[in-house]
C-alpha cells in the first residue's frame, strides 16, 4: 500500500507541475503532461529501473483507462444535438475526409516507405488516422471553444473520423463473433433507456441523493466497459456515444456536468496523460530517427493535404481553417488503443509498436502546439475574454 500512495503522489505531483507550466507557456495541459511522461519516465527508468515508474502498474491503467472514458464521454456530453444538426454537411464531410486521407496516406507510407508487410501497414494506416478525441476536448476545454459552435463543430468531425477508424480496426483485424453481436444488441439496448433513466433518476432523486446522476453514469460507462472488453473491443468506444445521448440532457444540468469535469481533470486524465507520455522510449527514437518522422510526416501531410480544402468550404478566415485543420491532425486515444492491438496480436512487433506510440504521442503535441501559438482564432472568443487559455477548466 505505501508503494501505491508513493507513485500516486509522484504522477499528481507531475500534474501539479504540468499545470504551472502550462500556465506560463500558455498551452494545453494535456500536452505538457504527455511530455512530461515522456521525460520522467525515461529518466526514471534510467537511473532507477524500468518498473519504478509505476507506468505499468494494474491500478495505474485503470485510472488513467477511467480517465480517458470519463473524458470521451464530456467530449460526447459537450454536443450540442442543435448545432450538429445546423452543421451535419460540415461535421460528416470534415470528418470523413480527415479518417480516409491519413489511412491511406499512412499505410501506403509504411509500405513502400518502411517496407512493412501489409498487414503491419494497415494497421499503421488505422493508428495513425485517428484525432484526438481527448486532447481536443481538454484544448477545447481550456480555450473555452466548447461553448461556441466552432469548436463543437471539431467536436463533431472528431467523433465521425473515429468512428471510421473504430469501424477500419474492426472490418480489418478485430474478430467478428457471437461475442460481438452480443456486445452490439446488449448495447444498442442500454443506450436506447440511458436518457430516459437518467432524465427518471434525476426527476425524483437529483439535487437529493449525494451525487447519484455521476453514480449512475459511471457505473453505466463501466459496465458497457466490461462488456466491451470481453467482447474483444476497447472501453472507451462506448462512453462517446453515451455522452451524446445525454447532450441534451447536460446542457440543462450544468452542475453536475462541471463537478463530474473537475473529477475527471483534476484526478483522472492526469495519469492518462502522463502514462501515454511514458510509453515512449527515447532510446529507440535516438537509434531510429527516420522512421519516426517519416510515420509523423505521413500522418501530419496526409492530414493537412486532405482536410485544409475541405475545411475551406465552411470556414473562410486564415486562422480558422488552420487552427481546425491542426487539430484534426492530432492523435492518441484510439491510435495508441490501435498500435496496442496490432502489438497484442502479432500484427506489428514491439519495434513497429514503439515507432507508431511515439508518432501518434508527437501528432497530439505538435499540431496543436502550432495550433495554440501561432493560428489561435482569438476574435472567435471575443466575447469570452476570461476564457481565453486560462486553464481553469474547474473554476467555471
Amino acid at each position: 500500500m505505501e508503494q501505491i500512495y508513493v507513485i500516486a503522489a509522484l504522477w499528481l505531483g507531475l500534474s501539479v507541475f504540468s499545470a504551472i507550466i502550462a500556465h506560463h507557456l500558455r498551452i494545453s495541459i494535456a500536452l505538457v503532461e504527455i511530455c512530461v511522461g515522456v521525460i520522467a519516465a525515461n529518466i526514471v527508468s534510467r537511473f532507477f529501473g524500468p518498473n519504478v515508474f509505476g507506468n505499468n502498474l494494474e491500478w495505474l491503467k485503470f485510472l488513467a483507462a477511467t480517465g480517458a472514458i470519463l473524458l470521451t464521454f464530456l467530449a460526447g456530453a459537450e454536443l450540442d444535438p442543435k448545432v450538429i444538426r445546423l452543421k451535419w454537411k460540415e461535421v460528416v464531410v470534415v470528418g470523413m475526409v480527415g479518417f480516409i486521407a491519413p489511412f491511406l496516406g499512412c499505410a501506403a507510407f509504411a509500405r513502400f516507405i518502411l517496407h512493412w508487410d501489409i498487414r503491419a501497414s494497415w494497421l499503421a494506416g488505422i493508428a495513425l488516422s485517428t484525432t484526438s478525441m481527448a486532447v481536443v476536448y481538454a484544448v477545447m476545454l481550456e480555450t473555452g471553444f466548447n461553448k461556441t459552435e466552432f469548436g463543437k463543430g471539431i467536436l463533431g468531425a472528431c467523433f465521425i473520423n473515429d468512428l471510421g477508424t473504430v469501424t477500419a480496426l474492426g472490418l480489418i483485424f478485430a474478430p467478428f463473433n457471437y461475442k460481438t453481436i452480443v456486445f452490439i444488441a446488449v448495447t444498442a439496448s442500454i443506450l436506447a433507456i440511458f436518457p430516459i433513466v437518467t432524465s427518471f433518476l434525476t426527476k425524483v432523486y437529483g439535487n437529493k441523493t449525494a451525487a447519484i446522476r455521476v453514480k449512475w453514469v459511471v457505473f453505466v460507462l463501466f459496465g458497457l466497459g466490461a462488456l466491451a472488453l470481453w467482447s474483444g473491443s476497447e472501453a472507451v468506444l462506448p462512453a462517446y456515444i453515451a455522452g451524446m445521448l445525454l447532450a441534451e440532457f447536460a446542457s440543462k444540468e450544468h452542475h453536475w456536468v462541471r463537478r463530474l469535469r473537475t473529477l475527471t481533470v483534476g484526478f483522472l486524465t492526469p495519469f492518462y496523460f502522463i502514462r501515454a507520455g511514458s510509453l515512449v522510449s527515447i532510446a529507440a527514437l535516438i537509434a531510429a530517427p527516420l522512421i519516426f518522422f517519416v510515420l509523423l510526416a505521413g500522418k501530419v501531410i496526409s492530414k493537412i493535404f486532405g482536410l485544409y480544402p475541405v475545411i475551406g468550404f465552411f470556414r473562410k478566415e486564415h486562422s480558422e481553417k488552420w487552427y481546425y485543420t491542426l487539430l484534426m491532425s492530432t492523435g492518441l486515444t484510439f491510435g495508441t488503443i490501435s498500435a496496442l492491438y496490432g502489438y497484442s496480436h502479432g500484427i506489428v512487433t514491439q519495434e513497429q509498436y514503439s515507432f507508431l506510440v511515439a508518432a501518434v504521442i508527437a501528432s497530439a503535441v505538435i499540431p496543436t502546439l502550432i495550433a495554440n501559438l501561432v493560428f489561435f482564432p482569438h476574435h472567435l472568443l471575443a466575447k469570452q475574454p476570461g476564457k481565453l487559455m486560462s486553464g481553469g477548466i474547474d473554476e467555471e
